[in-house]
């Protein structure tokens, strides 16, 4: 890697971090290792980063790279004007900036055919140096002699010279770094209707945008983005402004040197091109910073709800019912083995208009019985809370557990590639049911072939920047996979995909293999799946669990480069490993520091016997099943101080959404979630969270439920 010394340098004084440990990381991520690789089982050259940290290394090693190829970009288009001197080729290799390097940048950028550049091409530029010197007397007896040509008279030469002069100010780097700095310190964001559009439906719900101003560096990220839609939709004018004459004013000091008609002109052009190119070029500049660090506010929201998301708790390998709940369509119910594979599916009846509710009784009491049905998944959408009242009362005791699943996204994924190739005979009803029964079993093995986007925890992310976004997202899917770890023989094509070092092909691969010669005995056997090399299957074996193998280390997170380690053990202890992993008092008796060498330190011993004393344990809280009010069906129920259970369903930075069974969420907000002030909600509360709420508003004309949870006994 290019610059790795000067990027170890920059990235450990911003993230504060060793630099050997920034400089082995960057080693480790150009030599092609994951993140989920090097902060599990690299610790002793990285000095025991963490995913968060390592992460950031890497994001800002991609920032730099760009910076780089931009310098690259910058050094050649001044090079080719022969305007390249050795002391502008110091600063730019210098800078690692993208603002400062765009400021060096802007006086020799290409652009169009500007009114300075059409002065200068009539030869105005000595009389525009001739004023900014503002030592001559009657600059009109100057402006004469260029009366030439295009140049008609004196009043035009000395506009010319004049947006010369303006446009030299709006690109000088002290003028701009004035004006960037006035903005920082002051910049209001303002928002106010479009006339035309006040009375129209569709504005209705940025009411309170119509005229707001607030200071800009008080602005929160969710009303930055609701106003930049409101004004994406033409609803409403956003800007973000400072005291323009107090910032002219300050400009005209650094340019006018006394009184006198020179002086007057050059103060005009100062003027101009703050108003005409510097306020506007500044005002974009902080319009894109103001976004960016809102997006990235987003981004992290909406990363932290589907991190929690996808490590929900499982009910693991049961047979489950699944049923999407309707109304008029009737409820879509499908029985699915341990495996979730589909054995049966049909469609019931037990709801108004149809109301066929003893034969859809006979038929789910009838498939309990035949596919001996453990658990019931019932999706939360429309008709959910009737449906569970009807499996209530069909169910014989013993009856299976019945449980409530988002079935957020479960319509995108039904209509999916995925699903197609999964079901290829069934219709998008069965695979939206099937979808919502292996929820129950894994979230994270079924949330993985959705479009995250789609799962309905987020927080205005079709406006962010969707390649940030996706890189993101993708980054949380990988890192929870991996922590989780993934069975070898029963997980899908979606699911391998995202373990580390594996891909698409890789993926497909190893399910082709399985499909071909049985299921893996060994990890070993990975060597054995078409374009696995040596690199793939180091990044991905410890991921990847057999919990049969005859080696019962290949059921854990120990890697198989330090299956020998655990062998000498369990040698040295006169056992065999499954002894070692069964028996507390003999692994007490290993002195791990025995065991360090050059390649493996005390930080992978550690982890070693961490792993040893419950191998491929699931990192996942137990799951548990919930019930609603009875007394509250609709937002008509409720009154001011109910209290209520409820489930989190998405968490913002202003608080989270709370599900109370009356098909509308309510909003806890943020200054409502405890009785201490709380900054960020997603250190509260945590998504699909079992609470209680308090009934604190209700607004039936615009269908909004306000809660709190401050004084609420849990």
């Amino acid at each position: 890697m290019e610059n790795i010394k000067i990027f170890t340098r920059l990235i450990s004084n911003e993230l504060h971090l060793q630099e050997h440990a920034v400089e082995n990381t960057l080693k480790l991520l150009d030599e092609g290792c994951t993140i989920p690789f090097i902060s599990r089982y690299r610790k002793e050259r990285t000095g025991g980063l963490d995913e968060v940290q390592i992460t950031a290394i890497s994001n800002r090693c991609e920032q730099l790279q760009e910076i780089a190829k931009r310098k690259d970009t910058v050094i050649k288009t001044i090079t080719e004007q022969e305007k390249m001197t050795p002391e502008l080729r110091k600063r730019i290799d210098d800078c690692w900036d993208s603002t400062t390097l765009e400021d060096i940048y802007l006086p020799y950028k290409p652009k169009r055919r500007t009114r300075a550049q059409v002065a200068r091409e009539q030869g105005l530029e000595p009389l525009a140096t001739i004023l900014m010197m503002q030592r001559e007397a009657n600059p009109e007896r100057a402006a004469q002699r260029f009366v030439v040509g295009d140049v008609s008279d004196i009043a035009t030469a000395l506009r010319g010279a004049q947006d010369i002069i303006a446009e030299q100010v709006s690109e000088d780097e002290r003028s701009r770094n004035q004006v960037r700095s006035a903005f920082r310190r002051e910049a209001f964001i303002e928002s106010k209707v479009v006339k035309s559009k006040k009375d129209t439906d569709e504005a209705q719900k940025y009411s309170d945008y119509f005229e707001w101003e607030e200071p800009l560096k008080r602005c929160s990220s969710h009303r930055l983005l609701a106003m930049r839609r409101g004004e994406s939709e033409g609803i409403l004018r956003v800007s973000i402004t400072i005291d323009d004459d107090e910032a002219i004013q300050r400009m005209q000091r650094n340019y006018v040197r006394g009184n006198g008609p020179c002086q007057r002109l050059v103060a005009e052009a100062v003027e101009d091109g703050y108003k005409r190119l510097l306020a506007p070029s500044i005002e974009t500049e902080f319009m894109n910073l103001s976004k960016e660090k809102a997006d990235e506010e987003a981004i992290r929201v909406f990363a932290e709800n589907l991190r929690q998301l996808l490590l929900s708790a499982p009910l693991g390998q049961k047979r489950v019912m699944g049923i999407d709940p309707g109304f008029r369509t009737g409820c879509k119910v499908v029985c699915l083995d341990a495996q979730g594979n589909l054995l049966h599916h049909e469609a019931i009846f037990p709801h108004p208009p149809v109301n066929h509710r003893m034969q859809a009784t006979v038929h789910v009491q009838q498939m309990i019985k035949d596919y001996d049905i453990e658990a019931i998944a019932i999706g939360n959408g429309t008709a959910s809370r009737e449906t569970k009242e009807f499996i209530a009362d069909a169910l014989a005791k013993p009856a299976p557990t019945v449980y409530v699943v988002s079935e957020d996204g479960a319509s995108v994924y039904s209509a999916s590639k995925v699903a197609r190739d999964e079901f290829p005979d069934e219709d998008v009803t069965v695979r939206g049911a099937v979808s919502i029964g292996r929820r129950l079993m894994d979230p994270l093995a079924e949330l993985v072939k959705i479009d995250p986007k789609s799962i309905g925890v987020g927080q205005y992310q079709h406006d962010v920047d969707q390649t940030m976004l996706k890189h993101s997202l993708d980054q949380t899917v990988e890192s929870c996979v991996n922590l989780v770890g993934v069975n070898l023989n029963t997980a899908s094509q979606h699911l391998l995909t995202y373990v580390s070092g594996l891909g698409p092909v890789l993926a497909q691969n190893i399910v082709n293999y399985r499909k071909e010669n049985g299921a893996f005995t060994s990890r070993a056997q990975l060597k054995k799946v078409p374009r696995l090399g040596p690199a793939a299957y180091q990044q991905c074996a410890g991921f990847l669990r057999i919990p049969d193998a005859k080696n019962p280390l290949d059921n854990s997170a120990v890697h198989p480069e330090s299956y020998h380690v655990v062998e000498q053990m369990a040698k040295d202890q006169g056992c065999s490993v499954s002894d070692l992993i069964n028996n507390k008092s003999t692994r007490e008796g290993i002195d791990i520091k025995r065991y360090i060498t050059d390649e493996v330190g005390l930080p992978t011993l550690t982890d070693i016997m961490k792993e040893l004393e419950k191998p491929g344990r699931d990192p996942r809280e137990q799951i548990e099943a919930f019930e609603f009010d009875s007394s509250v069906q609709t937002i008509d129920d409720l009154h001011e101080g109910m209290e209520l259970p409820g489930i989190v369903t998405n968490i913002t930075n202003f608080g989270a959404f709370v599900d109370i069974g009356v098909h509308q969420d309510g909003l806890v907000h943020v200054s409502q979630l405890a009785d201490r002030y709380v900054s960020d909600p997603t250190q509260v509360v945590r998504l699909h969270q079992h609470v209680r709420v308090r009934v604190i508003g209700v607004d039936l004309r615009r269908q909004r439920i306000s809660l709190s949870m401050k004084g609420v006994k849990k």
